[in-house]
């Protein structure tokens, strides 16, 4: 299916067009018959010879339905731009265009109609001046009478032609269901309908409206019953989990785990862009105020009234309200961009965002320094480079200073550091960051980040640790008493050279297990109900109350475990998750 929105001053033949082309009213209400006027968004859908199927989402010409327009034509891939013959180029014919061309739409047929009033060359040659050097410039153009049906047949050849041009969408991705009606069907509940543009909804799926999650019932398109409909096309669902009062047109239906939402994005702005403070964003069927920060000469941060799911590469346009006039289309570049705290912060970050149209993933990653894939391809733009560590991807600028960060981490101590510590003192959500970050001079010992040019233990000192290695396998939390220390010789100096070659790590006053010890009690722990006591955890550990209680205390410190109360912790579920 090919959907196609029309565009065009009022009273200019839209939906008598649209009739003509489908045989179906498209103008819902008895008030907007009565008056000769559509108000609200009209749907009519006509087969082709060719087989293409068409489906029309016929909008208001008139000033005082631009929003209701707009909610129309944001999410349709394709415009058929309406002119009359006998009145020519209108005021809202000039609004309608300004509304296209800053939602970037490409793709278009001009129509100059009611061709039995009067000759349409004046109109169309004007028409064509004013579509110059916009979106739709040099689009094909037909004259044609509604009321007659000269030029139908040529019509409908040229919105073959058109159909057969179209992008393919992508069926595969996430859904975003921009809603633009809601209503109720008896015995089977709630129903809205969009047009769905990217992705396939399926009978049973399950769907996000803001914090609602809700399950697709039942489908519809062209009136009839679907398992699936795959994007481009017009549907109907049947949802349940919420009724028509909380799903408002603008309000989006999502596929889970898949978008952002967001109260914060940085876009840029067509060019000459003249902004004011206070705007309504325009996105879909979505109309949202926002208050707009310039950051450069062509770039700006939108703050939005409620959160919206966006992706870098969107088109929206913001709009004036008070003077009802589109001030700037808008193209999304970071859709989680961080907060202006500083002087000057929006300055810098301007200067970032300068160049960038279509944001890569390398763009994201300069901005953002570290993404997961899913994060990447929720923001809009799926990697295209390898990861630096399992699904993480790094910008190499950010991943260099990490890398001189541990290092000088590491440099501090004379014990080294732990993998899990040195990923929460880099900020690092993933305990393979850390690990992808160890190159010469550092090295990994026992799970222990150290200097690979620090001196080697003495070999004696190496002897003897050997021999405790020996003593804790098969029982890792069995720490050696003062007298089994004594007997390996590993007392003063000795204990010292072990601790800073990371051979051994101390837990609490004279306790001491290799450095592995606590990741394997987490590991452990982490199999217990939660929460558990320190006689649980150590018959767990199979160790006595004299390692324990300080093993426990370390790992409290460390961040794997908490107190819940006096007597009892928990795992902390992304350290026993990380282990």
């Amino acid at each position: 299916m090919w959907v196609i929105a029309t565009a065009g001053h009022v009273d200019h033949g839209k939906s008598a067009l649209v009739r003509a082309l489908t045989g179906m009213e498209p103008d819902r209400w008895a008030e907007e018959r009565r008056r000769g006027m559509t108000i609200d968004l009209g749907f009519a859908w006509t087969t082709l010879d060719s087989g293409r199927q068409l489906a029309f989402v016929d909008v208001p010409g008139h000033e005082r339905f631009v929003t209701n327009m707009l909610a129309g034509v944001g999410p349709c891939p394709a415009v058929m731009f309406v002119v009359a013959a006998d009145e020519g180029w209108r005021a809202q014919s000039a609004e309608h265009l300004a509304a296209l061309h800053a939602l970037d739409v490409r793709h278009g047929l001009l129509v100059v109609t009611r061709t039995d009033l009067a000759d349409p060359g004046p109109a169309l040659e004007e028409a064509r001046l004013h579509l110059e050097g916009t979106s739709l410039s040099g689009i094909d153009a037909v004259p044609v009478s509604a009321r007659t049906g000269q030029g139908l047949p040529e019509l409908t050849a040229a919105l073959d032609r058109l159909a057969a041009g179209l992008p393919e969408p992508r069926r595969d991705g996430p859904v975003r269901l921009w809603i633009d009606r809601t209503f109720t069907v008896t015995g089977a509940g709630t129903v809205v309908t969009g047009t769905l543009t990217h992705g396939t909804l399926r009978v049973g799926d399950e769907l996000l409206a803001g914090s609602d999650r809700l399950q697709v019932r039942g489908l519809q398109t062209l009136n009839q019953r679907r398992d699936a409909v795959s994007a481009t096309a017009r549907v109907a669902v049947n949802v349940r989990g919420a009724d028509r009062d909380t799903l408002p047109r603008g309000t989006p239906l999502l596929t889970p785990d898949a978008w952002i939402t967001t109260r914060s994005a940085d876009v840029r702005l067509e060019p000459g862009a003249d902004v004011g403070r206070e705007l309504v964003f325009h996105l879909g069927s979505a109309a949202v105020p926002v208050r707009v920060r310039p950051l450069g000469s062509d770039t700006a941060r939108l703050t939005l009234a409620r959160p919206m799911p966006l992706r870098a590469g969107d088109h929206g346009l913001l709009r004036d309200p008070g003077r009802r006039t589109i001030v700037a289309g808008v193209r999304v570049l970071d859709v989680r961009p961080a907060p202006l705290r500083r002087r000057g912060a929006a300055a810098v970050r301007g200067t970032a965002l300068a160049g960038v149209t279509v944001p890569t993933a390398a763009d994201l990653l300069r901005w953002h320094g570290l993404l997961s894939r899913a994060e990447l391809t929720a923001m809009g733009a799926a990697p295209d480079m390898p990861p630096v560590a399992g699904d993480w991807f790094a910008d190499p600028g950010h991943w260099a200073e990490l890398r001189r960060s541990l290092t000088e981490q590491v440099s501090r101590r004379d014990q080294g550091i732990t993998v899990e510590a040195a990923a929460r003192l880099l900020g690092l959500p993933d305990r393979r960051l850390a690990r992808a970050l160890v190159v010469e001079p550092l090295t990994i010992r026992a799970g222990v980040i150290v200097s690979g040019d620090r001196a080697p233990m003495p070999p004696q000192v190496e002897k003897a640790v050997d021999r405790l290695r020996t003593d804790l396998v098969g029982r890792p939390f069995d720490a050696p008493t003062a007298e089994r220390l004594a007997e390996l010789k590993l007392t003063g100096a000795a204990l010292t050279a072990a601790v800073r070659a990371a051979a051994l790590l101390p837990i609490g006053r004279n306790v001491v297990l290799l450095p592995d010890a606590p990741e394997l009690a987490v590991a452990v722990l982490s199999t217990l109900p939660a929460p558990f006591t320190v006689s649980q955890a150590r018959t767990a550990l199979g160790t006595s109350r004299r390692v324990a209680v300080p093993l426990l205390e370390y790992l409290d410190a460390q961040g794997h475990t908490r107190r819940v109360d006096n007597e009892s912790r928990i795992c902390v579920p992304s350290a026993a998750g990380r282990a």
